[in-house]
């Protein structure tokens, strides 16, 4: 399996991110592993611990659902029942850590917790916005898709990057077992087009280290800031 990884990071994974800046791979776990991923997520939702995404910045005025309307958790993989997620992570994390150095990433180390997320049909969507717009950190997003029997005619829910300075866009449909990967930074403006099924998804996004460092020291900058203003 290590061997199939490196061939898959260096062949294929690396050249399309340098390229066109986003990868996406079917079945890479295969049907078994894929299920056993998919019937604990479906768990985590039936057992009601989605709860509303959230949304960064001031939208003041705007119907929240009409921006995001996916429920999320986060998971580290070591919570009892998220054996298979554990897996799914451990081998994310083993294929982004063979190709950083090709990427000139050395300073990829760390990751968040993986976001379980769903959009419950009707609709819901994520309208179009960049992962990383303020230097947070987030240098790779990698989505992997739980969604079988999906037909993007019928069910909606396509992924669509924008990728920066091309003339074309990506339409990614999240069909069950793929794992997308693309640059979480302004290179990827993207958007979830209105979902019609209910839609499962795990993401998790990989740190460049100095410019997570950076952003928690400007975030604590800023509350000691605030913190002396607000002092009688």
């Amino acid at each position: 399996m290590d061997t199939d990884l490196e061939s898959l990071a260096l062949g294929r994974v690396v050249p399309s991110l340098l390229d066109c800046g986003f990868f996406y791979l079917d079945n890479f776990l295969g049907e078994l592993i894929g299920e056993c991923v998919l019937d604990q997520v479906k768990e985590l939702h039936d057992s009601g611990q989605l709860h509303d995404g959230q949304l960064a910045g001031g939208w003041s005025g705007v119907s929240k659902r009409h921006l995001r309307g996916d429920k999320i958790a986060w998971v580290s993989g070591t919570e009892e029942g998220c054996e298979a997620i554990s897996f799914l992570l451990s081998l994310i994390d083993r294929l982004v850590m063979l190709c950083v150095a090709r990427l000139g990433k050395s300073s990829i180390r760390e990751r968040s917790k993986a976001m379980v997320s769903c959009y419950p049909g009707d609709g819901t969507r994520y309208v179009k916005h960049v992962d990383n717009h303020n230097a947070d950190g987030r240098c790779i997003t990698c989505i992997y898709y739980l969604n079988k029997n999906w037909n993007a005619m019928e069910h909606g829910g396509i992924l669509r990057i924008f990728p920066e300075g091309k003339s074309y866009v990506a339409d990614i449909e999240p069909v069950f077992d793929r794992l997308l990967l693309f640059w979480s930074d302004r290179r990827n403006p993207h958007e979830v087009q209105p979902s019609y099924s209910t839609r499962y998804a795990i993401t998790v996004w990989y740190f460049d280290s100095e410019e997570r460092a950076e952003a928690k020291r400007r975030f604590r900058d800023l509350t000691a800031s605030s913190q002396e203003r607000s002092t009688p």
